[in-house]
């Protein structure tokens, strides 16, 4: 594993807060070691760092207590979502209170005539679908995990669907937070556009909980397509394939998922999920809009992946068929285990401009065999992010060295292209080193926002930036 940096603990403070909230919230705040580890759990190979204590809210004027509680006596809010962040976000390295809001989980309301929705940070991308599915509406964000709304917003989450529809920061209409003071705000209205003021909202999203805590979003909809087709194609090389992606991009076919499997990727699938795919790079593909629109695009895809040397391209409208895609798709991280049993994915991501997106993964393969590493490779080319799963034996301490060197040099080069360490990722513990090579001087700025925010630094400390 990788060690965690602890930091300064408020022992008094911290009991003194506990005792409190505890007389407030009687058998929604959880002590017990089994729940504190779980809500230090993180999903990568970061050590865990347990909270003091769980607690779970109801609504926003619960959340305002329990920081208030923890502001006076200068303790540490961990906000907590579903767990599924990969860079060590939900630890706590001061000891603390993490605040669940999976209990804070009510759709409030749905305005289909103006494409918007009301709903607390508990709800899930799955439920929030489900719930809209019978007025022929969905919000497009899928980061692949069912992760919760609050928390997708706090990491910028985006995931498939981003090529289309854009990430997170572009389908929040506004937040409900409470500050580190304990403070309600609400960011904006319901309007689609608004010059009033700074963008609060933009400045919450993305800041991984160390801002404050996010209570109430309002997203962005989107009308159900008339029809969706998926398609699929192998390539010769991983070249081919990225070519074939910038050409698409270029022909401004507006393409709502294209998704790239390495070989080892494509291996792994057709084990795990039952396919029969060439063990060659891939290409999946999904277009949206009206039965002619959708065919016309996969058409006009299967031209230029000709182009570049692409072959068994098939295209289905058939909803049976494009699910089975796509799940063995969102099934990759568990199929890509199994090209090592007992080994431990590593999953890390970056993101280039497309135009350098094929030169980054190629380089990234090449490196992992020099390393002597299996690190299968699939991506949201459409944008030019992509993500590296190195299986390693965490018992092998060389292993371990060559993954981090690995996930270092990764990092490096994202940058040296012009483009980032993590493209939906975040940062948390895990990346900060890189952030500040990245912006340089502007992560100071960063710094000035969050000390006049939080000067005690009670949120979600030692994530994003250091201390």
């Amino acid at each position: 594993m990788v060690q965690a940096t602890a930091l300064p603990r408020n022992e008094s403070g911290i009991e003194a807060a506990i005792g409190i909230l505890k007389q407030r919230f009687g058998d929604r705040l959880q002590t017990g070691a089994a729940i504190r580890e779980q809500h230090g759990h993180t999903t990568t190979w970061i050590t865990n760092q347990s909270p003091d204590a769980v607690v779970f809210p109801h609504t926003t004027q619960e959340v305002a207590e329990i920081v208030k509680t923890c502001a006076t006596h200068k303790v540490p809010v961990i906000p907590y979502g579903t767990g599924t962040s990969l860079e060590g976000h939900v630890n706590a390295p001061a000891g603390g209170v993490s605040v669940d809001l999976t209990q804070m989980n009510r759709v409030l309301a749905v305005h289909a005539e103006d494409l918007d929705c009301v709903v607390q940070p508990g709800v899930t991308r799955e439920d929030l679908n489900t719930h809209l599915r019978d007025q022929g509406l969905f919000f497009p964000i899928d980061p692949g995990a069912n992760a919760s709304l609050g928390g997708m917003a706090a990491t910028r989450a985006s995931g498939t669907n981003a090529v289309r529809y854009g990430t997170m920061k572009d389908n929040v209409l506004s937040l409900e937070a409470v500050m580190p003071d304990g403070q309600i705000i609400r960011t904006g209205q319901r309007a689609r556009k608004s010059s009033a003021g700074y963008d609060l909202a933009r400045l919450l999203i993305g800041a991984e909980g160390t801002l404050g805590v996010i209570t109430e979003l309002t997203l962005r909809l989107q009308g159900i397509p008339e029809a969706i087709s998926s398609a699929r194609c192998s390539f010769p090389t991983v070249d081919h394939a990225c070519q074939a992606v910038m050409m698409t991009i270029q022909y401004g076919i507006p393409v709502a998922r294209i998704e790239l499997l390495d070989e080892m990727s494509v291996r792994a699938a057709n084990a795990y999920s039952g396919l029969s795919l060439p063990e060659t790079p891939l290409l999946l593909l999904e277009f949206h809009g009206s039965e002619t629109g959708a065919t016309e695009q996969a058409d006009t895809f299967g031209q230029i992946a000709e182009e570049f040397g692409g072959t068994d391209f098939a295209a289905t409208s058939s909803t049976e068929e494009r699910n089975k895609l796509w799940q063995a798709r969102h099934d990759m991280y568990w199929a890509c285990l199994q090209l090592r049993p007992g080994a431990q994915g590593i999953s890390t991501d970056v993101c280039v401009p497309i135009s350098r997106l094929a030169e980054a993964v190629v380089a990234a393969q090449d490196k992992a065999t020099e390393l002597g590493l299996i690190a299968p490779i699939v991506g949201h080319v459409g944008d030019g992010n992509f993500h590296t799963l190195p299986l390693i034996d965490m018992e092998n301490a060389e292993e371990i060295a060559k993954a981090d060197e690995f996930v270092s040099w990764l990092n490096d080069l994202a940058i040296s292209m012009e483009g980032t360490c993590t493209g939906e990722h975040g940062i948390g513990q895990g990346k900060r080193p890189y952030l500040i090579k990245e912006l340089g001087a502007a992560t100071q700025y960063m710094a000035a926002i969050k000390a006049a925010l939080d000067p005690h630094n009670i949120m979600n400390p030692g994530k994003i930036l250091t201390g």
